[in-house]
Order: structure tokens, then C-alpha cells, then sequence
């Protein structure tokens, strides 16, 4: 049968939205209360909608009863303290999973290529239900920040480099695409990120926005891309030999048992 996606999302995997005048609103993302969750780079996250309405951060299906990243459940005390930031979440009228604020700390190139990743959105999820992304609302001006966007974790031949200024909106088939932040500065960034269930809904939302994958890449110099490739490559070679010798001292171990 095949899950329900939105044909926007088809070709690339992502879309932008038209940018969100930001500055009009409040500070409210510091005002929420965090939790140190750590997720492809030095971060707290604070939730607005969970599993079951409590301050934390765990995956649906890691709850009981498990459950795929559907129905969340508003945290009424983070909710009232952060209300347009609810409102920007509930607006396209989807059904919404995980919703939470990420701060991140300053993250190199190098650092974020090796924090790559893709999210596990879609696990218990029913065949012939919609298909789950995440919106991405970034809340600080950040001008020299970038989201790193790729088919294949380690390729940068196709490597998309979405700008994150203030009011930067785009949804992201986050399961698809490997993805992370480069934060360039000294504060912490933040960004709203928000589970949505694909379907008619959401393309009317996308629709509304004048959503495109028509967006030109940030321009990096070649020799900061560069040094992102060798910093990648260092760290998965770092990581490949530690869990290589840490095989190797289980197998010994349970040789001379």
C-alpha cells in the first residue's frame, strides 16, 4: 500500500517556506524549561509535546504502550509560557508528534558533517498512514548558520546548504536525508522542530508558504569545505578503531573464560 507523503517533498526530500518575520514575536524559547538531551552535537532540547505530557525528550516507541511519532501530548506548563511558539506548531493543522526547541552550541563544519544523521520518525508507524517529518522554525538570528542536508552521509556531491537566519522555515524528510547544523558564533542557536504527519493537511500548509527546493546553497570557501571532509573522515576513522578494539577485547575476554 505505501505511506501517504507529500509530493513537495518528492524530488529533494525538503522544502523552504517563506521566511517567518521572527522579531515580531517574543523571546519565549527562554523562558521553557530544557532538558540535557544530547543529539548530533553539544544540545537541550525543550519540549512542548512528549509522549504523555511530561518534560522529556524520549522517542513514542521507547514508551509503553510503544507507539510510532504520532499524537503527542501538549505539556501544559511549557505550553503556556510559549504560546505563539504552539501556535506556529499547530498551524498547519497536522497531527503532531514530538515538538521541542533545540539549543545547540557552536558547531564547526568539520563537526557537523560527522554529527550527521537520520531520524527514526516512522518505526510502528502503519503501512498506508502519512509519512512523518519535521518542520524546522529557526528561532535565533543566525545568519552565518547553516543545516547540512545529504542523500549519503558521507557524498558532499549533493549537499544542500539551507541558510538560518531568523524566521527560517523548512520541512525536512528527516529519515531520508542525513542532516545537522553548522553554527557559526558564540551563542547557542535555537530552532523549533516539530514531528508532522504527511497528508492534505500539510500540503495545503506547505502550499500557503510557497514551499520550493528552488534555494540556492550558502557559499562556503573550498578550503573550509575541505577541512569538513578531512574532520569527518578523522572522526570516523577515530570511532571505526575504538569499536574495533573494543571488539577485540570482548573476544579475548570471552576466550579466556
Amino acid at each position: 500500500m505505501g505511506y501517504i507523503k507529500s509530493k513537495a517533498l518528492e524530488d529533494k526530500g525538503f522544502v523552504v517556506l517563506d521566511s517567518y518575520d521572527q522579531e515580531l514575536d517574543p523571546k519565549e524559547w527562554l523562558d521553557i524549561e530544557y532538558n540535557d538531551w544530547k543529539s548530533s552535537g553539544d544540545t537541550r532540547f525543550a519540549p512542548l509535546a512528549s509522549a504523555k505530557g511530561e518534560i522529556e525528550c524520549n522517542g513514542f516507541w521507547n514508551h509503553k504502550p510503544p507507539r510510532t511519532d504520532k499524537d503527542g501530548v501538549w505539556i501544559d506548563e511549557q505550553t503556556a509560557k510559549a504560546p505563539n511558539l504552539t501556535r506556529r506548531a499547530q498551524e498547519p493543522g497536522a497531527n503532531v508528534g514530538r515538538c521541542r526547541v533545540i539549543e545547540l552550541q557552536p558547531t564547526p563544519y568539520g563537526e557537523c558533517l560527522y554529527n550527521l544523521h537520520q531520524d527514526d520518525n516512522n518505526r510502528l508507524n502503519p503501512d498506508g498512514t502519512g509519512w512523518v517529518v519535521r518542520g524546522f522554525f529557526n528561532l535565533s538570528d543566525d545568519k552565518d548558520s547553516f543545516f547540512v542536508l545529504r542523500e549519503n552521509r558521507t557524498d558532499p556531491s549533493i549537499e544542500y546548504r539551507i541558510a538560518l537566519p531568523a524566521g527560517a522555515q523548512l520541512i525536512v524528510d528527516t529519515q531520508r536525508l542525513w542532516h545537522a547544523a553548522t553554527h557559526v558564533g558564540t551563542e547557542p542557536r535555537y530552532c523549533l522542530i516539530t514531528s508532522w504527519t504527511s497528508g492534505p493537511e500539510l500540503d495545503a500548509y506547505i502550499e500557503k508558504y510557497n514551499g520550493t527546493q528552488d534555494v540556492p546553497n550558502v557559499d562556503v570557501p573550498q578550503d573550509v569545505l575541505e577541512a569538513g571532509y578531512a574532520e569527518q573522515a578523522r572522526r570516523d576513522a577515530a570511532r571505526a578503531a575504538y569499536y574495533a578494539a573494543k571488539g577485540q577485547q570482548v573476544k579475548q575476554a570471552m576466550s579466556e573464560a
